[in-house]
């Protein structure tokens, strides 16, 4: 068993063996049994793509009725899996915020039930604080602190300054439009269906990514922030203009548009300080343009890169129980007082 040290904790933080987490964010139903905060025994997720596909884009409604039907059966799905008894877990991870309000309020009425009716250790956990410990499941390795983490997801575009588990800074930021939210946006001018970034990503490989010379924002002197709203704009205008554009090349150019955006700010960002790994996470870190150019700075630049297997790219439990087992008794909580926080702060 590793000691805390090892885990890169901080000093006095108890350390937790075995976790049932619990993720309801958005819409995907998940639970996974963790342990060691590494080793993923089990991870369940339900998709609900099919019920939103007709709306071009999450229904909030319909989401949260969703977890209502499907999370009990995954929670025992999970535990299952594992072959591990809910008596034999050591506690219980949920996604506390941010996210939708509905989902999230289902997700941690249940934990709340569960940690109430058990006595185990109940830990509420920043959604975005899972995905940047998403590279390290099933890997073996541990986080080397201080790390640069590239979170990239269709709600949130960030670079970040991870000097410990709790100890993080957000370097840069979207000031409009998510990467993935941008993917989304332009997938449905380009007629492809929801969701909207896959879609990019497979007719992108069939065009060509110098066809079109879509913008690439600038930041403004001493920041790190990013824009995506004048690439989707671009795209829409061009659309309007040439109908009959190849789909592909446009797809191709626009993702190539939004990658090197992405990996500038990761650039300057670890220019400005040393760093001793980087991470690439959210759903958009399973899109293979972005994996490619991350991959190839990495290389470049002799800092190792990290990217999560494509099930833990998009929203799982077993990043929410990762980020718990680290984070420890800095995110325990009452189940009795916690509350859903669609506004949770990054740190």
């Amino acid at each position: 068993m590793r000691d805390a040290a090892t885990l890169g904790r901080a000093p006095g933080v108890t350390r937790v063996v075995l976790l049932l987490g619990i993720e309801t964010s958005c819409d995907d139903t998940a639970t996974a049994v963790v342990r060691d905060g590494s080793h993923v025994l089990s991870s369940v997720s339900t998709n609900q793509d099919i019920f939103h596909a007709k709306y071009g884009g999450i229904v909030p409604e319909i989401a949260s009725r969703q977890h209502v039907a499907l999370l009990s059966a995954a929670i025992e799905d999970a535990l299952a899996r594992a072959d591990t008894p809910l008596a034999g877990i050591d506690g219980i991870a949920v996604t506390a915020g941010p996210g939708l309000i509905g989902s999230l309020v289902v997700g941690v009425a249940a934990a709340k039930a569960l940690a109430f009716a058990t006595g185990k250790p109940l830990y509420a956990v920043n959604h975005l604080h899972g995905h940047i410990f998403a590279p390290f499941l099933d890997t073996g390795i541990e986080p080397a602190y201080p790390f640069l983490a590239l979170l990239v997801s269709g709600g949130h575009s960030q670079i970040v300054a991870v000097d410990g588990p709790r100890a993080m800074r957000v370097l840069g930021r979207t000031r409009d439009d998510a990467a993935g939210e941008a993917f989304d946006k332009t997938a449905r001018l380009l007629g492809l269906p929801f969701p909207g970034g896959p879609a990019i990503d497979a007719l992108a490989r069939e065009g060509n990514p110098s066809a079109i010379a879509f913008p690439r924002h600038r930041p403004d002197a001493g920041t790190l922030d990013m824009s995506f709203s004048g690439v989707k704009t671009s795209a829409r205008y061009l659309l309007e203009r040439e109908p009959q554009r190849d789909r592909a090349d446009v797809a191709a150019s626009f993702q190539a548009a939004v990658v090197d955006v992405l990996i500038d700010r990761l650039a300057r960002a670890a220019n400005d300080a040393a760093y001793r790994c980087a991470v690439l996470s959210g759903g958009v870190a399973a899109n293979s343009a972005l994996q490619s150019a991350f991959r190839a700075w990495s290389e470049r630049t002799g800092i190792p890169g990290y990217i999560p297997e494509r099930r833990f790219c998009t929203d799982n439990a077993a990043m929410i129980a990762a980020a718990a087992d680290r984070q420890g008794e800095l995110v325990r909580a009452d189940p009795v007082t916690l509350t859903a926080n669609p506004n949770f702060a990054f740190s």
